[in-house]
């Protein structure tokens, strides 16, 4: 399928979408936001995918929403109902579509990601930056509060006290910043990240899928369970992944102290 706001490639078990609007630094509008839910739901189902990379074309990863595009067809409504209608149907459609895909998402952050565009890296599972990156909640600025789900992702990933400074102040932090407060996971040069991105999905492509969509699945609902219902979703997985070919593989791997091949099944 062709796409008009992104690129889509998909190689070896890995699907990477790259925002492709470097002239206007990636930013949003409903129609690239629909391509990314399009491809999200196609990965989740296809199962030749095993892992999935975002990244930016250009100097930018995302500038975040242009205001005037996420109203674009809904201006006879009430101006309450014109500007929910466009966030329901645009951005949080995207982050549903995020939330029930089991796969591994993983950003690479090329450049800027601000605003809009700092709210989707916050919804990849792993990022990995560029040194030359640079990240703001930068909603404040215009005299808004955050519009992607800042305010319930990024106190999950960087700590309330952090969140609150990063929202509140929209100040604008580099990628060494970044790393120090546990947003991002590495930071590599700049012609070392692709590569560096790639090599991480290729290893979990050719992981043991069933164990990592299961892991994932639990690293992000025990969290808002108490320890028996953690423990239940544990025993429940335990169920599952034992009876997969790559579980047995893993086993003989070890007694035989190779490395395992999995298959994926």
């Amino acid at each position: 399928m062709a796409y008009e706001h992104i690129l889509f490639e998909k190689k070896d078990g890995i699907g990477t979408i790259t925002l492709n609007k470097p002239q206007i630094m990636n930013a949003f509008s409903p129609d690239m936001m629909g391509e990314i839910k399009a491809v999200v739901e196609q990965t989740r189902l296809d199962p030749e995918i095993k892992v999935l990379v975002i990244t930016g074309a250009g100097r930018a990863f995302c500038s975040g929403a242009n205001p005037r595009d996420l109203n674009k067809g809904v201006e006879r409504l009430p101006v309450e109902s014109q500007l929910w209608t466009s966030m329901e149907k645009h951005i949080f459609s995207v982050a549903r579509a995020l939330d029930l895909m089991d796969k591994p998402f993983i950003a690479a952050i090329n450049g800027a990601a601000v605003g809009g565009g700092m709210d989707l890296a916050s919804l990849c599972d792993i990022r990995i930056t560029s040194e030359k990156a640079k990240f703001g909640m930068t909603y404040v600025r215009m005299g808004l509060a955050p519009r992607g789900g800042g305010c319930y992702l990024l106190p999950r990933i960087v700590g309330t006290a952090n969140a609150c400074e990063l929202i509140w102040t929209g100040k604008i932090i580099d990628a060494k910043e970044a790393l120090r407060i546990g947003y991002v996971s590495r930071v590599v040069p700049q012609e070392e990240l692709m590569p560096t991105v790639m090599e991480l999905a290729a290893r979990l492509a050719q992981g043991p899928t069933v164990a990592i969509r299961l892991s994932k699945g639990m690293i992000y609902r025990c969290q808002g369970m108490n320890l028996e219902q953690a423990i239940e979703m544990h025993r429940l997985a335990v169920f599952v992944d034992r009876e997969t070919e790559d579980a047995v593989e893993g086993a003989k791997a070890w007694v035989e102290k190779r490395e395992p091949v999995f298959k994926g099944k």
